[in-house]
């Protein structure tokens, strides 16, 4: 029976693997094979004086990448993988892969990010990719058990919309039958009507479409988003479950996946220190404005060069809080005491915007005020507004996003890295 490779102790006596050709050497007498699966690497030795014909022709002619099933004796040695290998009585090539390859799953010959993504099916073979998509298995992993243990409700909100989320035109059209529809920007308002209907807190982790022509190593057409909403409750109780989510899942990975964080050459993996500061938006222009390549005043949102010079100052996570209610959604609740300013905030590390969110208004009257003055109409946001007049509690939220995460836990330099298959504004397949 197969066993991971992982699972093979120098003192397993006799073992059976399967995986791929991750390299192969010839010195004459003996022949070396690495052969890998997703639990590790081991080494495969075949003394070509002592073992069968079959053996000798399936080496000969496996190529690598090519699958394989292998059986035989263990043996510990010091300077193999693992410290141990196996010299094979059966030697079987399932499927024989095709040369050249599209790519160098090896990593001895570097590649660029296009080809990688062209040949994704084999760029995940490689041990330092597939960490990426392991650790961030167990960052999602972490978040789902966090929000359970906290008394969220999972839901699942519709990706198909007559209506912009917020506005605007950044929407995928699609044809719906006789109707114009859009693909959702996001699942806002779906989750406030939830607090209409008495769930208290919800959340969702699902894909999220934005027709933002952006080509950026930071923005996606299609990313992931985690999203939560809470009835009775303020901005700073769900900054407060942001950085507690935030914290818990650094400390999973860490706890779980020491062997990808090595894959990745990760020397100093820390873990962000609770609580982050909050950082009123007046102070983060005055920063900007003293170190920012780029002019920036009040009013203004913060661009990219001006995340940048705020971040480098603040070094380590941080929120930007108390934004002025014009540049933020219709939906965010303003200060009763100055509605200039509304009761949003913004996530950052100190590389990018990792979540947005606020409190948001929940007296009918007001919420339809919000919405004329950014130039929109009630009557496109009827289905939304309805679930307001019949009792709805005070609520407040956030969305974060899923690849920015992973790109800024990991130091990956394009958030490319941190999705399987990207969209972008130039790549619609594979």
């Amino acid at each position: 029976m197969r066993v991971p490779i992982q699972s093979v102790t120098p003192d397993a006596g006799h073992a059976e693997i399967c995986g791929w050709v991750h390299e192969e050497r010839d010195l004459g007498g003996l022949a070396f094979f690495l052969i890998r699966d997703r639990t590790g690497i081991i080494q495969v030795t075949i003394p070509k004086k002592k073992v069968s014909e079959e053996i000798l022709l399936a080496a000969k002619k496996v190529s690598r990448e090519s699958v394989v099933r292998i059986a035989g004796t263990v043996k510990a040695v010091e300077k193999a993988p693992g410290g141990r290998e196996i010299v094979p009585d059966t030697f079987e090539i399932i499927n024989l892969a095709e040369t050249p390859l599209p790519l160098d799953v090896s990593e001895k010959v570097g590649v660029e990010l296009d080809t990688r993504l062209d040949a994704r099916f084999l760029d995940v073979r490689r041990p330092r990719v597939a960490a990426v998509f392991q650790i961030r298995s167990a960052a999602l992993f972490a978040v789902n058990e966090f929000l359970h243990k906290e008394g969220f409700i999972s839901i699942t909100t519709p990706k198909i919309v007559a209506a912009a989320t917020e506005g605007g035109t950044e929407l995928f059209p699609i044809a719906y039958f006789d109707k114009e529809a859009f693909l959702n920007q996001s699942p806002q308002l779906y989750k406030q009507m939830m607090m209409a209907g008495g769930f208290e807190k919800v959340y969702e982790i699902g894909p999220i479409f934005r027709a933002e022509e952006h080509n950026t190593t930071k923005h996606l057409n299609e990313a992931t988003s985690i999203d939560i909403e809470v009835s009775y409750a303020d901005h700073k109780d769900v900054m407060k479950t942001l950085e507690d989510l935030i914290v818990t899942t650094y400390e999973y990975v860490n706890k779980t996946c020491s062997t990808q964080i090595a894959n990745l050459e990760i020397d100093n993996f820390c873990v962000p220190k609770a609580p982050f500061t909050r950082l009123p938006y007046c102070e983060a222009i005055e920063i900007a404005q003293k170190t920012c390549s780029e002019p920036i005043k009040y009013g203004d949102d913060i661009s990219a060069a001006a995340e940048h010079a705020i971040g480098d100052e603040m070094g380590a996570h941080y929120f930007i809080t108390d934004w002025p209610t014009e540049i933020r959604p219709y939906y965010a609740m303003p200060y009763e005491d100055d509605p200039s300013i509304c009761k949003a905030f913004d996530l950052m590390h100190p590389r990018m915007e990792l979540s947005s969110g606020a409190q948001r208004i929940h007296q009918y009257d007001l919420l339809v005020q919000q919405i004329k003055k950014k130039g929109l109409s009630p009557d496109s946001f009827e289905f939304y507004l309805r679930p307001f007049r019949y009792g709805m509690p005070p609520h407040a939220g956030w969305g974060l996003g899923a690849e920015r995460l992973i790109m800024t836990m990991l130091g990956l330099s394009n958030v490319r890295e941190a999705v399987l298959f990207p969209r972008d504004m130039h790549r619609l397949v594979p």
